[in-house]
């Protein structure tokens, strides 16, 4: 079995993206396409030039084929997903209320990926993995996904696979004290740790990007990651703080996915050898383009496009 980069677990979606702005209620049509966390950072770090694999359960229907077929077209390796007959795939919809405000109502309970557990964990397949990345939103799922969460991170560090970990939180799925508890104790077993400011205030009560990146670190977190969205990200990895400034957007079309986009091109570029300062950069830069596109995955730059994007933005800084 060839080595991969990254592999990642999680549940993808159809996603339904009205045609037109509003209160969904007077949308006549909407527009078929696919959105989902873990695919999201496959398909941008497979554009960025990783191996990678994504594992994951989905409904034995046109839904599930849809979302498997073109994850597959993308270069990342589908063979770990599993196809089955109990339980359908999830839907979500998107509301655009205006050009900067967005709303997802999501129709994921009981879906096929709810249904994923430990024993169905393909370890064989796992050992190649350089790196295996989580999110904060396939323990929310079910109990059995919160299980096979815990019981795949554990045998990772076991295992000395890298794990990066993004809390993703999502609070329509599970309370508020629940999220709080179980993204704190996985966030603590991570590598690389990828928060945002709520989600650092959800952890450990901090806002400050320092002190949410102190905790960690001083929880035994080597690497924190604090995502600061326009403004950039604060990172404080083995022993080396700064923060990074964003690149400025004339228009954000479409502000979902920005985080994927920024993790994909973080973990890809620390897998490849560049500095955290240059890795941080390049996620942000790859968060920027990912606005000013319509959809989850439709933006994520490949290197061309990351690079030529960097070194424009640097030759506008100096004609400034």
């Amino acid at each position: 079995m060839n080595p991969m980069d990254i592999v990642t677990i999680g549940e993808t979606m159809v996603l339904m993206s009205p045609q037109k702005s509003g209160p969904l209620r007077y949308v006549p049509g909407f527009h078929k396409q696919m959105g989902g966390a873990e695919s999201n950072v496959a398909i941008g770090a497979t554009r960025l030039g990783c191996s990678v694999g994504w594992i994951s359960q989905v409904g034995d229907d046109e839904f599930g084929r849809y979302i498997t077929q073109n994850i597959r077209s993308e270069g990342v390796d589908v063979s770990q997903v599993v196809s089955t007959g109990k339980a359908p795939t999830g839907v979500f919809f998107k509301e655009k209320k205006n050009a900067k405000q967005t709303r997802v109502y999501y129709y994921r309970a009981n879906s096929a990926a709810s249904q994923m557990s430990t024993e169905q964990l393909p370890y064989e397949y796992l050992k190649n993995a350089r790196l295996l990345h989580l999110t904060g939103i396939t323990p929310a799922l079910s109990e059995s996904c919160k299980q096979m969460m815990f019981d795949l991170i554990t045998w990772a560090k076991a295992e000395g696979i890298l794990v990066s970990f993004d809390p993703n939180v999502r609070l329509t799925l599970w309370s508020k004290e629940e999220a709080a508890q179980v993204l704190h104790d996985l966030a603590i077993q991570a590598d690389i740790l990828l928060p945002g400011i709520p989600e650092g205030e959800l952890m450990c009560g901090e806002s400050d990007p320092v002190k949410i990146a102190s905790y960690f670190r001083q929880k035994g977190v080597d690497n924190v990651i604090v995502k600061l969205g326009p403004e950039g990200a604060y990172y404080d990895c083995e022993g080396e703080q700064a923060q990074v400034s964003g690149f400025k957007v004339d228009t954000v079309v479409d502000s979902i996915g920005a985080g994927d986009a920024f993790a994909a091109a973080v973990l890809s570029s620390h897998l490849q050898g560049f500095r955290w300062d240059e890795a941080v950069k390049r996620g942000n830069a790859a968060g920027a383009l990912v606005v000013m596109t319509e959809g989850d995955y439709e933006g994520l730059p490949d290197t061309e496009e990351l690079d030529a994007f960097m070194a424009q933005k640097i030759e506008d800084d100096v004609l400034r």
